[in-house]
Order: structure tokens, then sequence, then C-alpha cells
């Protein structure tokens, strides 16, 4: 079945709205405008071609990226920001098609004119064999349906291939555990760029529910205005956005969200002390803790809420039809408190990495995703992250994870957040430097003779940072990753 057939099974004829907010458009509308396009795509291109996607969240994108998934094509989502150079490095390894973009893209990156910048829906609305055949029965699940492109340890993007079969394992996953029904209505401030964003799209297709878009979470007036305005339901975010809705202002904290049933929280760890202040400022809104990777579609574990308290600061366990583990170099399961690779296996793997035979061998043994984060497991198999392998930072000889020195210091409720990282420095080789984000009416409070007492008393000599820089804003990308230096 092809994921866009999936996606609409139940939902294509209703007239109930999809996307709510400042561009609105119904189920019916969206299905047949994309059925429609979809076909105007196949008599441009063919099928099995590569074709690029550079827009912010909108309507534009919504029926680009599913008409191009429809059409049999490969869908290429790309950052609307994103560097020149970077943008040539991707255009030259897939040699899209076709691109569809919008006019300040397209006049920043100064393209040719084999780019498209505008949906052509009235030459489009012409084709209808494809309106009338419906779904394809005969389509092959295991074709590729996306290239989602992820920063690389070497720097340049690494293509992370994802199939019909993974959108719709992944998707079904998501859905079963997160209970979601038609009533459920989403605030996406994750770019559908990133697999996070796209799973919230995908989710809410398949039930019946809705989206609203807020593309400007730096301005946290208008995204508390939108949840309570639009009635959302559900709200999804990395770890920088609730450590800004909870320490920015006390505005988050003391305002009231009738219709928030619940949040979830993916992209990296959050620490604990953020879910704790969540959970106490709103006790009646489900926190539900994840963890994914683009290489499994998005979404690899989750840790139900009513089992946080227990389990706290656990990634918890696999979701329905995702088999975890944690293994040794030997790759052997590890036995509860020794440390290991977190490994995967299930419909929602990715095919490989692009054009990439040696990286895709490496992280695919054996029909296992080698997550390359490292972890430890509880009796009862909860797994606990400690660090990437890449992060571990060493010094003197010894092994430290950054994640267990910043939760010390933004245990200090003047602390927005803290990166740890290696310096080098010449009698040490290297020394641990912490970068600590305050917030603006605590600057002055917060000084390196104070960080040094605290982390004194919580943590062994020689994981207390030497070296401290001190910010007063957090500057997140939109996919919500810190940006150390601008």
């Amino acid at each position: 079945m092809n994921a866009f057939d999936y996606f609409f099974e139940h939902t294509a004829q209703l007239e109930t709205p999809f996307l709510v907010g400042k561009e609105e458009i119904t189920y019916n509308d969206l299905y047949q405008s994309c059925i429609s396009l979809a076909e105007w795509i196949r008599e441009k291109t063919g099928t099995d071609q590569h074709i690029i996607i550079l827009s912010v969240n909108n309507l534009f994108f919504l029926k680009a990226y599913l008409a191009i998934i429809k059409s049999g094509n490969v869908c290429i989502p790309l950052d609307p920001n994103i560097e020149k150079e970077n943008f040539q490095y991707i255009h030259d390894l897939t040699q899209p098609r076709l691109i569809f973009l919008t006019p300040d893209v397209e006049k920043r990156l100064e393209l040719s004119t084999s780019a498209i910048n505008v949906l052509p829906d009235s030459e489009a609305l012409e084709y209808k064999a494809l309106a009338e055949s419906g779904s394809e029965k005969e389509f092959d699940r295991e074709r590729l349906a996306e290239i989602i492109f992820t920063s690389g340890s070497t720097g340049e993007p690494k293509g992370v291939m994802i199939s019909h079969k993974n959108l719709i394992a992944n998707t079904s996953s998501i859905v079963e555990y997160l209970q979601l029904t038609p009533d459920d209505r989403m605030m996406v401030v994750l770019p559908f760029y990133y697999c996070y964003g796209l799973s919230l799209l995908h989710t809410h297709l398949r039930v019946g529910g809705s989206i609203v878009f807020n593309n400007a979470f730096i301005f946290l007036g208008g995204v508390l205005k939108s949840l309570l305005d639009y009635k959302c339901t559900g709200f999804a975010g990395v770890p920088s956005h609730f450590q800004i809705l909870l320490r920015k202002s006390d505005s988050f904290k003391q305002t009231k969200f009738p219709d928030l049933k619940y949040v979830t929280q993916a992209g990296g760890k959050l620490a604990p002390i953020f879910i704790d202040e969540f959970r106490a400022a709103h006790p009646d809104v489900r926190f539900v803790v994840m963890y994914g990777q683009t290489e499994a579609t998005a979404r690899l574990s989750w840790l139900p809420p009513e089992v946080y308290e227990r389990r706290k600061g656990s990634m918890g366990k696999g979701i329905p039809g995702v088999e975890l583990k944690v293994v040794n170099e030997k790759g052997k399961p590890i036995k509860s408190g020794e440390t290991g690779e977190v490994i995967a296996r299930g419909d929602n793997i990715m095919m490989g990495y692009f054009a990439d035979e040696e990286g895709t061998k490496n992280a695919i043994r054996n029909g296992w995703l080698y997550t390359g984060d490292l972890g430890t497991v509880d009796e009862d198999g909860y797994i606990y992250l400690t660090a990437r392998s890449k992060e571990i930072i060493k010094v003197r000889g010894k092994r430290i994870s950054p994640k267990e020195i910043e939760a010390v210091i933004l245990a200090l409720p003047e602390v927005i957040d803290c990166t740890i990282e290696g310096v080098e420095d010449e009698i040490e080789g290297e020394m641990l430097k912490a970068i600590v984000t305050v917030r603006k009416d605590s600057i002055g409070s917060i000084t390196k003779d104070r960080l040094i007492q605290h982390c004194s008393q919580h943590l062994a000599l020689f994981k207390v940072p030497q070296a401290y820089e001190f910010k007063d804003d957090l500057t997140i990308s939109p996919t919500g990753k810190k940006i150390k230096k601008v």
C-alpha cells in the first residue's frame, strides 16, 4: 500500500478540517487536491524520481509533500534556510527531477528555472485518471518514499532512506500508544523536514485529527495564545522547547490550558528536573517521554506517564512493533547496571543511507539498527540513555558523560540551559567547560564560584567544570536544536 493511501484510508471523504489557523483546509479538499497534483507530477516526471521541497510548514508544503508520495516518486524535504553549499551538495547527490519551493527560497538560492515555485493547481485539476482509480492495491510498500537528510559525523549531510512500509509501521505504532482520535488537535512547532515533525502530520492524518501551525516559537506569547485560541489537545517539542517554556518566563507555568491533554518530548534527553516542573505546573496534562532517530522513521521508544515517577530518567521501552536491546561490544545483551549501545529492530527501520553503502553497513547489522546511543537497563527492561558514543569526553583518562553534569547545573531554577563540552587545555589535555544560559532577571546571581560550589556537592571532583561561559539567551534552530555560535 502507498503510504498516502494509508494516511487517507478512513479520512479522504471527511468534510472536517485537517489544517486549522491562518490557513485552513478540509480532509476532502486536501485529498482531492493532492490526488490531482500527484497525477500532474507523474505526467511531468514519471515515477521513482527525486523531488525536493523547500518550504516552511504551510498548505503549500502539505500539498506538495503528500502529492509526491502518492505519485510514486521520492520526496526530499529540506530546510528552506539551508546553506547554498549544503543545498548544492544534496542537489548534486540526488539529482532531483523537480523542485517545489517558495519564491523567497528560490531568490536566496539563486536557482535555475527548472524549479517550480507555485503549485500548478489549475493545470493539475485537469488530470482525473488517478483520482478515479483511487487506491493502488498492487503498490509495493517496500518502495522508497522519502529521503530525510540529517547532519552526519563527517559534516556532510546523510540521506536517510524511508520506505512506504517504514512510514506506515511507525505511524501505526504512534497512533496506538498515544491512543490518538479524531478529537486530537496538535500544535505543530516542529518543521516537516524533520522526522519528528513529519510524524505529527502522518499520525493526525491517519486518525482524522487536526493540526495548527506555529512557525515562530521564539514569540512565546503567540504560542501560548494559539494553544488556547485553537483549543489544541497536544503539543510536541524537543528539550529546548520545554526549557524555554518553563524557564524563560513564568507565563507558561501560570497559564491554564483547559483543552491540552498531553505533550510529547523527543529529539534528545530532557533533564528530569524540567519534566518535574512541567508536571507540577500542569498536573492534568500527560507528559510523554519518547526516544527516536531519523533512521527509525521517527520513533523507537516511549515512557508511559503512569510509570514516570518509578522510572525517572528512562526513555522507556520499545513502541509497538519495535524490539530494543542494549548490547556490549560483542553484541551480547548487557546485564542490569552495565553500559552498552542501544540497538533496534522493526518495520520502521530505514532502508539505509542514500549513496553510502559503508555507512549503511555500519548502522544496520544483521537486521538491527545500531543507534550510536549508549545506555543502561534496569531489572524490568527500562532503558536509560547515558550519552551518544561520540559525546563522551575523556578527562585525565576518565570517560565522562556531559548529560550527568548538565543535569546537576540545570537543577538551579535560574538556569534555562547548560551545555558541557570538552576544550583543549595545555596541562590537562582536555578540560570541561560549561556554557550556561541564565534568565535575564537572574544575571549576576549565577557566578562561576556558585556553580563550582553547587557542582562539588553533587559530582566527583574530576566532573566539576573548570571553565564557564554565561549567556542570557538560548538560540535554537527551527528543529529546536541549540545553536552554540551565531
